[in-house]
């Protein structure tokens, strides 16, 4: 007797040929052969199409190909297109990002530590915040649905971990913005001899970084961190070379300084962390990426640079200052070579802040808008809310700079509070469950909660 299926959505018709049976307990047998790779896929992407939102729980859906994972989707034919950054548009995100506030407040830190410790630190925190960059970079691979910090708590967690990391990504970006208002202040002061009030100044420099974050894409907002790299370099260049050449306190430093209370130990080594605290919009940077692969390019050209930089920089300064160096460093030289030193350095003090203040919009923006193409268009609903968004995050960012008005304890405030969070707890974990080439990080090898606490399950 012969068995035939009509129906070609019913399971079993895939791969299924008939045979006369030789077995003695039936006259017909089904042969069923294993199905060909994609049935899983294509049998996930008919469930998908039927929902119209992905289950990261349901199996089919993880079985989906990644670009119908990605978190900006297929965007042939949009509007807008957010995936069209170079590795070395990316590069430069992130050393405008990272080699910015950081690296004036680092000879301080070596004055605090001695020269010995403070280097060291600046050393192995930077090869540290090297892995788990790369690590950052694996993990998108093994999953485009993620944009931030906050889907992996998704991912991992579940929804009260997407919460938890949502609300300290958005904090620590905007108080990173509100240090770069701050800053803006402190050079206008030191540019003017007071010129203004304060207060007129961080405002002016509210309104400046809003307009320039209004591009909606990273790739546009690379082109104003070339200036921002640029500057950063030839502002601490400029101060260095004009205090080697006052000398104002040269030679007087420490190896080791010994007797360091803990709390006044830990806010130079908080701001070292800091300073390689780019990993919060690591996620964002590669998500825009033309390729995401070529992400790792991207990190170690820009952990080089900003490596190399700290600790050459820092130590020079400290050398040189000696153990009053101002914090920022800037603050050490001249008076006349302070104003030229902030003047220069603007750019930066403006483009890094614009950077982190991107990021920090964009997940407002994607989340707000999530399941609509709305972020593809370029429509009064997409630009307004894009408009109000980037309002909102830069005058909670003023209010922080005007009720923290320490630059330094601003610094470690932040540091203390997220810095380890992002560049070294969170993005080292996803690590323990990690294989070669994002394989350890797929929804094929069972990666979830419980590897994560001890060891990766083993494939049914």
């Amino acid at each position: 007797m012969e068995r035939k299926n009509s129906d070609p959505t019913e399971k079993g018709t895939v791969g299924v040929n008939e045979r006369n049976a030789s077995d003695s307990t039936s006259s017909t047998s089904l042969d069923i052969t294993p199905a060909p790779d994609n049935a899983k896929t294509n049998t996930g992407i008919e469930h998908f199409a039927q929902h119209h939102a992905p289950d990261l729980e349901d199996p089919e859906v993880q079985a989906l190909p990644s670009v119908e994972r990605d978190v900006f989707g297929n965007e042939e034919g949009a509007e807008l297109h957010y995936k069209t950054c170079e590795w070395w548009h990316t590069g430069i995100l992130m050393l405008a990002e990272n080699v910015s506030l950081g690296v004036l407040a680092l000879p301080q830190a070596l004055a605090i530590l001695g020269i010995v410790p403070g280097l060291l630190c600046i050393f192995f925190l930077g090869i540290t915040a090297t892995y788990t960059g790369w690590i950052i970079g694996e993990f998108k691979i093994a999953h485009p649905s993620v944009q931030s910090f906050a889907d992996c708590g998704q991912l991992v967690f579940g929804p009260i971990g997407r919460e938890v990391f949502a609300v300290g990504q958005v904090l620590v970006l905007v108080f990173i913005m509100g240090a770069h208002v701050l800053s803006f202040a402190i050079a206008m002061n030191a540019m003017t001899d007071h010129g203004a009030c304060t207060i007129i100044f961080s405002v002016v420099g509210m309104i400046v970084c809003f307009v320039l974050g209004l591009p909606r894409t990273l790739k546009n907002i690379s082109y104003l961190s070339i200036f921002s790299c640029l500057s950063i370099i030839v502002a601490v260049l400029v101060a260095m070379i004009a205090i080697g050449i006052q000398k104002p306190d040269m030679g007087n430093i420490l190896i080791v300084r010994p007797d360091v209370p803990l709390v006044k130990g830990l806010v130079p080594v908080m701001n070292i962390i800091l300073a390689f605290a780019g990993h919060v919009g690591f996620f964002s940077f590669q998500a825009e990426l033309k390729n995401p692969r070529d992400f790792q390019k991207a990190l170690v050209f820009e952990q080089t640079i900003a490596v190399t930089f700290y600790m050459l920089i820092s130590a020079v300064i400290y050398y040189y200052a000696g153990p009053l160096v101002a914090s920022p460093a800037l603050g050490s030289a001249s008076p006349l070579v302070r104003k030229i030193a902030f003047g220069i350095a603007l750019p930066t003090i403006i483009v890094a802040g614009v950077v982190n203040g991107s990021v920090a919009c964009k997940y407002i923006y994607l989340r707000i808008w999530a399941g609509t193409n709305v972020v593809h268009q370029n429509s009064w609903k997409s630009l307004g809310s894009w408009y109000g968004i980037c309002g909102v995050a830069w005058i909670l960012s003023w209010v922080l700079a005007e009720a923290i008005p320490n630059f330094n304890l601003l610094l470690g405030l932040i540091a203390a509070l997220f810095g380890s969070w992002f560049s070294c707890m969170w993005s080292s974990s996803w690590a323990l469950s990690s294989g070669s080439g994002g394989k350890g990080f797929s929804c094929e090898n069972n990666w979830h909660p419980v590897s994560w606490i001890a060891e990766e399950t083993d494939d049914n």
